[in-house]
This record gives structure tokens, sequence and C-alpha cells, in this order.
């Protein structure tokens, strides 16, 4: 099959494309910038590369037009809540009108092309009871999280009204080697690797609260099970559906590399974004065939190794 992916070259893309190559697809791997081009370097020349800004409609549609894909894997958006209150009508831009506007470039060019949209956790907002499903109501804290919740929506309407084959992944707390480890954008990445470089990490709350944290090898095997067996208009949890506490990731850390954890009160700003403790029922996807693999633990020493030998 010939399968985009947008974001083709981020964490989650480049370890989608390595595994959809094993397969032989026909990949093309949109990308807003070459700068992570070193992440898909083992099949680089097995796939096409092209440098769109998935807010470059014009540039977009142009590129679905022509390669007319069997499937599009929709990851690539604005994925920082704090930016999307600094620039609320890019966030718009890129995480809701690009997923509406690729489903209606399908729909005029009738495409028998399915859409699989990639979305978070973020979008249930702070639970009101664990765990959560797909069934859970949600109530966005933040304007990242009410974007990507309004192209689950389009996803629905598209394939409710106009039959396109849509599926929705929602991902946990996702890991793992090529992940952004600079900021803590992705907290566990970047707690991985302070400990990494000997620094001291800091927790909030004296870790006393639980996340569900998947690593990524588990995440793509997700994407490739439910592109295969999903069922068209279906949301799909991806997630290990366990919970580990963060006081518990801060001693794992201490005992795989001897770094020192500062337990800090939470910040007031993350109190009023914040989904605090979560934790997924992941039944639905286990029942197409998937189950996780790999344990935290062993994602961290995965990831602590990646480190090592990028020399990060």
């Amino acid at each position: 099959m010939k399968i985009m992916i947008t974001g083709g070259l981020g964490f989650i893309g480049s370890h989608l494309a390595e595994e959809l190559i094993k397969r032989n697809h026909n990949l093309v791997l949109l990308t807003k910038t070459y700068s992570k081009k070193s992440n898909v370097k083992t099949i680089k020349k097995r796939v096409q590369i092209e440098k769109i800004d998935i807010t470059n409609f014009s540039k977009l549609g142009n590129s679905i037009e022509k390669h007319r894909p069997d499937v599009i894997i929709h990851l690539a958006g604005q994925t920082s809540h704090t930016k999307s209150f600094e620039e609320p009508l890019q966030d718009v831009d890129s995480n809701t009108k690009s997923t509406l506007f690729i489903l209606e470039k399908i729909r005029k060019l009738n495409l028998k092309c399915k859409f699989i949209l990639g979305s978070t956790f973020i979008v249930v907002g702070k639970p009101k009871s664990l765990p959560v499903d797909e069934d859970t109501p949600c109530n966005p804290t933040t304007i990242y999280g009410t974007n990507r919740l309004s192209s689950e929506y389009y996803c629905r309407i598209y394939h409710s009204v106009f039959g396109l084959d849509t599926l929705v992944f929602r991902i946990t707390n996702s890991f793992g080697p090529r992940e952004q480890y600079l900021s803590n954008k992705n907290a566990i990445n970047h707690l991985i690797y302070k400990a990494y470089k000997g620094e001291d990490i800091t927790i909030f709350n004296q870790g006393k609260f639980f996340r569900d944290m998947i690593y990524v090898s588990d995440v793509v095997s997700a994407i490739l099970t439910i592109m295969n067996k999903g069922k068209s208009g279906n949301l799909y949890w991806i997630s290990s559906g366990k919970k580990v506490w963060f006081y518990q990731l801060g001693k794992w850390l201490t005992e795989l590399t001897g770094t020192k954890v500062k337990y800090v009160p939470t910040p007031k700003y993350t109190k009023r974004v914040d989904v605090g403790n979560f934790v997924v029922n992941n039944s639905k996807l286990c029942a197409l065939g998937w189950k996780p693999k790999t344990t935290v633990k062993s994602g961290i020493q995965d990831s602590l190794r990646y480190f090592q030998h990028m020399q990060l």
C-alpha cells in the first residue's frame, strides 16, 4: 500500500515508518523541517520525504492529489499545551484545520483512503473516574486538548455523514528513543535524559501521582494493529493499562543512573491544566489481538542505552 505519514520524521512517525518499510509498503513522509532527517537514516533511500508544513494547505493538498495514498496517518501537529495558549490561532491551524482539510480533500477527490488520526490523552482533561476508556466524557483543560478533540469529532462526522474510512487513536504518556528530551514537554524522556547526564531530577508533589506510560515500540505495534484490524469510525486507546507512580519512576532512575530526586511543590499553572492521575482500560484495542510487551523499566533502560549510543 501507499501510505502517507504527516510528521513522518518525528518521534512516533519515524519508528512507525521503519516498521512499515519492513512490511514493504510504499511510504511518503511529510515533514515541516529536515532537522530530524537522521531519525530515518536507515530507510531514507526507501521512502519519499517531502518538506511540507501541514498548515500550508495548498502544498498539502497538492501532495495528497499527486500521491493519492491508500492510507494517511496524521501525526503532525503542535503538541505543546503551553504554546497553544501563547499562539492559540496557530494551534487551531495546526491541530484542527489540518485534519479538516485532509478529510475534505479525501472527500472531494473521492479517494479510497483510510484516514487515521493520532490524538492524545490530554483531550479528556481531569477524569472524574478511573480507568478511562473510549466512552469517558471529555472536558479538556487546554487549547491544545480542545483542538485535538475537535479533530476527533471531524473524523467521526466525515465517517457517519460521508462514509469516509476514519480511525482515531489516543496515546497516553509515550516515551523512548527520538522523543524530544531537552525540555519537559515530554516529562518522562526529559527526566530520563537528565538522569543519564548525571543531573538531579525534579518531580512534583512527592511523586504521589500516577500515569499510564507506554514505550514507543508498543505504540507502533498498536498503530499497525489499528490500521489493519480497527473498525472504521472507531476510537482506540493506546496505553499500557497500568499505572506507574512518579516516585517509582524516580526510584528506577536513581537505581539505574545514581541520579538524585528533588521533590518540589506543583506549580500553579500545572495545577490548572494537569490531568492528574491517569490510567486507561485498553481492552478495546487488546480485543483486536494487540498487547503491550515492554515494561516501563525496560523502556527506560532502552532509552538510556540510546542516549549512550548517540552520546547526547
